[in-house]
C-alpha cells in the first residue's frame, strides 16, 4: 500500500513538473508573440516586455530549483539566457539586430532552458541550442519571404533588380560556367580516385553546388536591392521622429528625443533613414516549429540527402 501511495505522489510531481514546464513555455510564446505584433506595428520593442520575461524566468527556475532541490535547473537558464543575450548584442553591434532582438532572445533562454515534457519531438541537440538553430534557419525563411512581400508592393526593386541581372548577364554567364567545369573535373577526379565512379553521381554532384551557388547569387542581389530602395528612405529633416535610424549609423538603435532635437539643428534639410525586416515574429514562428517539428538541420540533411 505505500509503494502504490508512493507510485502515486511521483506520478503526482511529475505531473506538477510538466504543467510548470507548461507555463514557462506560454510565457515565452505569448511574450514573444507580442513582441513580434508590437515590432511589426511600431518598429520597435519595448524592453519591458523582454525585461517582463527575463524576470519571470529566472525567478520561476529559482523556485523550481528549491522545490525539487535541483540548483542545475535556474543554472541552465541563467547560463543558457546570458549565453543567448551575448550572442545577440554582438548581432546588434555588428547592425544585424535591434537591442530588442537580442533581449528577446536572451528571454527565451532564461524561460526555456530543458526540453518541454508533452512533445513527442526529440531534439538531436539540448532545447536551447536548437531553438537557436532554428531562430536563423526559420528567421531566414521568415526575411526571404517578407523580402519578397515588400518587393510584389514596391515594383522598382524588381526592375532594378532585372536592370541589374542584364546588366551581368555576360560575368554570369562566364562565372557560372567557369563554376560547372571546376565542379565537374573535381568530382570526376574523386569519384575515380575512390573507384565509385558513375554519371549519375558525377553529374547530381557537379549540377547541385552549381545550382546553389546561381541561387545563392540571385538571393545576394535581390536582397542588395530591397536593402537600397526598399529600407532607405530620404526624408525632410522635419519629419524625422524619435526611433527612426540613421541610414550612416552602424548599431541598429531608433534615435532617442535629445538626439532628435540635436539633429533637426543641424542645416541638413534631408537626411537618410534605413529601415529594416522586423525580425521579432521569428522568434514564436521558431519557438512552434521546434516543438512540432525538432532540429532544423536533421530536417535539411533528410531532405537534401
Amino acid at each position: 500500500m505505500l509503494q502504490g501511495r508512493s507510485e502515486k505522489d511521483r506520478f503526482q510531481k511529475i505531473q506538477l513538473i510538466i504543467m510548470f514546464e507548461w507555463i514557462a513555455l506560454v510565457v515565452a510564446f505569448v511574450g514573444s508573440a507580442i513582441a513580434a505584433g508590437w515590432d511589426l506595428k511600431t518598429t520597435e520593442i519595448p524592453d519591458q516586455i523582454p525585461h517582463a520575461m527575463m524576470v519571470f524566468g529566472v525567478g520561476f527556475w529559482l523556485v523550481q530549483s528549491v522545490l525539487q532541490n535541483n540548483y542545475w535547473l535556474v543554472g541552465n537558464s541563467l547560463i543558457f539566457g546570458l549565453s543567448f543575450l551575448g550572442m545577440g548584442f554582438i548581432l546588434y553591434y555588428l547592425g544585424q539586430w535591434g537591442g530588442g532582438d537580442a533581449k528577446i532572445l536572451s528571454a527565451i533562454g532564461f524561460l526555456l532552458p530543458v526540453p518541454i515534457s508533452g512533445f513527442p519531438v526529440q531534439t538531436l541537440f539540448p532545447f536551447p541550442i536548437t531553438y537557436v538553430i532554428n531562430v536563423f534557419l526559420v528567421g531566414a525563411v521568415y526575411m526571404m519571404v517578407y523580402a519578397f512581400v515588400l518587393a510584389l508592393t514596391n515594383k522598382k526593386i524588381l526592375i532594378e533588380f532585372w536592370k541589374e541581372i542584364k546588366a551581368s548577364t555576360n560575368l554570369l554567364l562566364f562565372g557560372s560556367s567557369a563554376v560547372f567545369i571546376t565542379f565537374f573535373f573535381f568530382n570526376w577526379y574523386l569519384l575515380n580516385l575512390f573507384g565509385t565512379f558513375s554519371y549519375r553521381l558525377l553529374l547530381t554532384n557537379s549540377i547541385f553546388p552549381f545550382v546553389a551557388l546561381l541561387f545563392l547569387f540571385f538571393i545576394w542581389k535581390f536582397a542588395r536591392k530591397v536593402e537600397e530602395i526598399g529600407f532607405k528612405r530620404k526624408i525632410p529633416m522635419s519629419k524625422l521622429r524619435v526611433g527612426d535610424v540613421p541610414a550612416d549609423w552602424k548599431v541598429w538603435e531608433g534615435i532617442n528625443e535629445k538626439q532628435l532635437k540635436k539633429l533637426k539643428q543641424s542645416r541638413k534639410k534631408y537626411i537618410l533613414i534605413k529601415e529594416g525586416v522586423r525580425f521579432a515574429p521569428a522568434f514564436p514562428l521558431a519557438l512552434i516549429f521546434t516543438l512540432l517539428v525538432g532540429d532544423s538541420l536533421v530536417l535539411l540533411v533528410n531532405i537534401f540527402l
